[in-house]
């Protein structure tokens, strides 16, 4: 018999152990039986071909519907062309090297499973040498020693395809699986009998049994729905403590006051607030004004004003006479939130300054790369209550810097930080207190994903945008296919330009890194980009250079004549993706745009379309049309809905990539539990983790638990999940 810790090579055989461990990482019992089919093909239903992505390592239930032998030009032998059909689409399959005894056994009318890495030859997607398996009656299984499972496979009803690896085909997965599901010793279930049974879950070995070796799609379920309670209860018992914790220590009260800057201010906005931003901003009043810290995440479409909000709230705080702090993720944005907050409060911003008014504070940024002297001023401004607003990078994390009063922090773009930043902050605010903590996104998030990624946060959400955002037109420019769409759109640069506008053109890579080894082109970079524009397609126009591993000087020096006009074109990286304001740029051109994801891009196009004339986002790619990478830019061309996007990118994305990793055979994260479709399973899970830590905070009377959480969240999934 065999337990989930024991290793692979006395249950599969040293060969099998050996190249599960190398190509999947799978090194345990536990290890293989988590490796969960990705999908389950019908007898008799082919596989959608559909949407299969370049790079991918696929498995295929296909039919033959023809084979063609041709020679090889470049040398002697033939190339065996042999076309596959879900009866939808094709899928060529390129045997290499005088393998002609195939086209007698791949036969038009043959169906089989066809594993291999997709390929694209001649802009037509391929595997080249798949490994197969024929299924059908006409096959022969004497000479293979591993074809009766696949047999036994597609006699039954439904058949498991798993993530396979080159030189490791889904067939010969399943035939360890089978192995290991044979000699798996019955061991004590992790999940307490009392909520089995309240959920009507059946057990942990039953679960193994039915989701690798279904018998009914009855089976099927009962084994998926206790597995995907195993993944979301680990995760909610990691926040529900987390959330327990955090509520331990009091947070500085910071009641309103009547007559105060928070008010002053409120006076004199040259808008009206959204309802969303006034209602949001009640709440927070309210939350801020206790000793209970507040948590909570506040996620809006770009431009909706959650910076507004944020400052609102930060002046309550200065009323109270303590401190806020606003932490954001590179210094081109916080030096921009430091101008944004001094402009926006104008005469309430210079405290102790010529033209500062009464109830007047201080603004001050601190960043890592700021001269020695405007530093030191800066950390006396926060040390001595001076400054009731402190801006800054990670540099506000650092052990030399102190506060005289912090209750608030606010961090913005929260999937740039982790919870051990949020905790260094914590303090700061003094010993047993704990700050309250506003932390803001402009990547909309489903409410399943909020309460898995983000579950020890309260959720808000800013739908509205206020008046005066203009559209936002998006179009893919396929270069490849396409070449004169990729000229157009340089000639759409100069045409906003020549009426007085500016552009942007992001490129995933700045170009000073050392060479890769890889063979595919790499992504497009900063410092090719800009030099071939100012020499060529935009020669005449005035470019500008910007990236992160610029000089902070340097950085805002380019932000600034930028914001001025006084560049016409920003080559840049991601460094514009959140905070820049420049309302007079109308266009911006993505460059290899497949190498961003869909929120991302969401985020940068975001940039344009801020003043009165609409803007316009140019998606460059090079990738194939029917790929799903093609899919996702198309989602993005679709829509400018960003709370629409959020849901369409998981659909589009695995599941296990949303805890920080593929389901690539890593033991852990989400593999089977869905972020759109179990959102019961989630909150259920929720209040399930709550009750438990709420009477048992350490797990020590729920050991089956906290084994679960140890195997669910792993080192590395652990690390991931403190960084979210």
């Amino acid at each position: 018999m065999a337990g989930l810790e024991d290793g692979l090579t006395g249950v599969v055989g040293a060969r099998t152990a050996k190249a599960l461990a190398s190509a999947l990482e799978l090194n345990t019992v536990g290890d293989l039986l988590r490796h969960y089919p990705r999908r389950y093909a019908r007898r008799g239903e082919l596989t959608d071909i559909a949407g299969l992505e370049i790079g991918e390592h696929v498995t295929v239930l296909a039919r033959v519907e023809h084979a063609t032998k041709k020679p090889m030009r470049s040398r002697k032998g033939s190339i065996l062309e042999v076309t596959i059909t879900d009866g939808q689409r094709r899928l060529s399959c390129a045997f290499f090297g005088n393998q002609t005894w195939r086209e007698r056994e791949l036969r038009p009318g043959r169906t089989g499973l066809f594993a291999g890495k997709v390929t694209a030859f001649r802009r037509t997607l391929q595997l080249a040498n798949p490994e197969y398996e024929l299924v059908d009656s006409e096959s022969d299984y004497g000479t293979d020693s591993e074809s009766p499972s696949a047999v036994d496979d597609f006699l039954s009803q439904i058949i498991p395809v798993y993530p396979a690896a080159q030189g490791l085909p889904s067939w010969r997965i399943g035939n360890a699986v089978r192995q290991t599901l044979e000699l798996l010793d019955r061991e004590p279930d992790p999940l307490p009998e009392w909520l089995r049974s309240e959920q009507g879950l059946v057990s942990l070995f039953e679960a193994l049994h039915g989701i690798h070796r279904p018998d009914s799609d009855d089976a099927l379920q009962a084994a998926r729905t206790r597995l995907k309670w195993d993944e979301a209860l680990a995760v909610q018992l990691v926040f529900a403590g987390r959330r327990h914790a955090v509520g331990a220590r009091p947070a500085p009260s910071c009641p309103p006051k009547r007559g105060g800057i928070a008010e002053a201010f409120d006076g004199r906005l040259p808008f009206r607030l959204t309802e969303g931003q006034h209602e949001i901003g009640e709440a927070l009043r309210t939350d801020l004004a206790g000793e209970h810290p507040m948590n909570r995440l506040l996620q809006g479409e770009v431009g909706s004003g959650k910076t507004i909000v944020a400052l609102r709230a930060m002046l309550q705080v200065v009323d109270a006479g303590r401190q806020a702090a606003l932490l954001a993720p590179t210094e081109v944005l916080a030096a921009q939130h430091a101008r944004s907050l001094r402009d926006l409060l104008g005469g309430l911003a210079r405290a102790g300054e010529l033209g500062g008014e009464d109830h007047a504070t201080r603004v001050t940024l601190l960043t890592g790369s700021l001269p020695a002297r405007r530093r030191k001023e800066a950390l006396l401004d926060a040390a001595s209550g001076a400054a009731g607003i402190v801006v800054g990078t990670h540099a506000l994390l650092g052990e030399h810097v102190s506060f005289a009063d912090l209750a608030f922090v606010v961090v913005d773009e929260q999937h740039r930080f982790g919870v051990e930043q949020r905790d260094a902050l914590r303090t700061r605010a003094g010993e047993n207190v704990s700050p309250h903590v506003l932390v803001m996104t402009a990547t909309p998030i489903p409410r399943t994903v909020a309460m898995t990624v983000y579950g020890d946060l309260e959720t808000s959400s800013l739908r509205e945008l206020p008046s005066g955002r203009s559209p936002i037109a998006t179009t893919v420019v396929p270069a490849a296919e396409k070449p004169a769409w990729l000229d157009r759109a340089w000639q759409r640069v100069r045409e906003e330009v020549g009426k007085g506008h500016q552009a942007y053109v992001v490129c995933p890579r700045i170009g000073d890194e050392p060479p890769s080894d890889k063979t595919e082109r790499p992504p497009v970079a900063v410092l090719d980009v800009a030099p071939e524009l100012e020499h060529g397609a935009l020669e005449g126009l005035r470019v500008g250079v910007l990236h992160g591993r610029l000089p902070a000087d340097d950085k805002d020096a380019v932000m600034r004549a930028f914001a001025e006009g006084e560049l016409d074109v920003l080559v840049a990286t991601t460094v514009i993706e959140v905070g820049v304001n420049v309302p007079n740029a109308t266009v911006m051109v993505i460059m290899d745009a497949d190498r961003f994801g869909v929120s991302q891009l969401h985020q940068l196009r975001g940039r344009v379309g801020r003043g009165e004339v609409p803007g316009l986002c140019l998606l460059v790619t090079e990738t194939l049309d029917g790929t799903s990478t093609r899919a996702r830019l198309a989602a993005v061309e679709s829509t400018t809905d960003g709370f629409e996007l959020s849901k369409l990118d998981l659909e589009l994305r695995r599941e296990g990539d949303i805890l920080g990793a593929a389901q690539s055979g890593t033991r852990s994260g989400l593999k089977l539990l869905s972020l759109l479709r179990d959102e019961d399973v989630i909150g259920a899970a929720r209040r399930v983790a709550q009750r438990v830590i709420d009477d048992d905070p350490e797990l020590t009377g729920h050991p089956g638990l906290a084994g679960l959480v140890a195997d669910t969240i792993d080192d590395d999934r652990a690390e991931y999940l403190e960084k979210t």
